[in-house]
């Protein structure tokens, strides 16, 4: 059974630094764009990095441009979102996807998606936990 699996979230101090891991089994993450993702109680689910291997193209939201970094290791499968000069703003369930139905032409499309079918065009990981605090 195909599975996005998630790890490296947790408590950190505005200012700090986590590295998030999305690890793919039964499919290869590097044929599809993939993205990070992050929902705020209350709040919808934001697109915050979407990247292509297929046209190298990377989008990050401003409220994160110039903090955090979208990477791939395709020899392990995984996709990664370093995280860096957090602020308590950014506490949230964090989640990763693959474009796995070609849904969006763009990764600015991508991580655009916030609410709606889309939704249901993309493969999930399960989330996790990323708090800011002091």
């Amino acid at each position: 059974q195909a599975q996005l699996v998630e790890s490296g979230g947790g408590l950190v101090q505005p200012g700090g630094s986590l590295r998030l891991s999305c690890a793919a089994s039964k499919f290869t993450l590097d044929y599809y764009t993939i993205g990070w993702f992050r929902q705020a109680p209350g709040k919808e689910r934001e697109g915050i990095s979407c990247h292509s291997s297929n046209d190298g193209s990377t989008y990050y939201a401003d409220s994160v441009k110039g903090r955090f970094t979208i990477s791939r290791d395709n020899a392990k499968n995984t996709v990664y979102l370093q995280m860096n000069s957090l602020k308590p703003e950014d506490t949230a369930v964090y989640f990763c996807a693959a474009d796995t139905r070609w849904a969006f032409a763009t990764v600015q499309a991508m991580c655009d998606m916030t609410s709606g079918p889309k939704l249901n065009e993309v493969f999930w990981g399960q989330g996790t936990q990323v708090t800011v605090s002091s």
